[in-house]
């Protein structure tokens, strides 16, 4: 379930940057209890970010798209502080950004 879940993750674009949160190194954690209820642990690329309420919510609506989900928790945290070096390669050519 939770590569299924990782795939609906990437569905879902940071709105200002245009890549996928997974490949933006912003999903840090997907935890599943046995009544399928799920917890996704992840971080934003700024503190204070106008558009986390948007992300939250497509991030929930994303999940709750895999069989045997239950509810969805999305828990924003910020430590470990994200940056560049979390990004897939993917995201950093997309981006422009060198290693």
């Amino acid at each position: 379930m939770k590569e299924e879940i990782m795939e609906q993750l990437e569905e879902v674009n940071d709105p200002e940057l245009g890549i996928d949160i997974v490949n933006l190194g912003l999903v840090y954690d997907v935890d599943i209890d046995d009544e399928g209820n799920v917890t996704i642990t992840m971080t934003l690329t700024a503190m204070g970010c106008p558009l986390a309420g948007m992300i939250n919510g497509l991030v929930t609506d994303a999940v709750r798209k895999v069989d045997g989900v239950k509810e969805v928790e999305v828990n924003i945290v910020w430590d470990p502080p994200w940056d560049k070096s979390r990004m897939s390669r993917y995201a950093k050519i997309a981006l422009g950004i060198s290693d």
